[in-house]
């Protein structure tokens, strides 16, 4: 993988935790996010 491919990568996996947490808890929990804790974890895999 090149660097500019890691870049948008991390781009766009930094968009949708963006997009996460602009969310409300309830759609959270809609989509199987129970807290905001696991946004990230959601986004990155972890």
């Amino acid at each position: 993988m090149t660097i500019r491919e890691k870049f948008a990568r991390y781009t766009a996996m930094r968009r949708a935790v963006r997009q996460l947490e602009a969310l409300d808890d309830r759609s959270l929990r809609d989509i199987g996010i129970e807290s905001r804790a696991q946004i990230r974890s959601a986004i990155y895999g972890a």
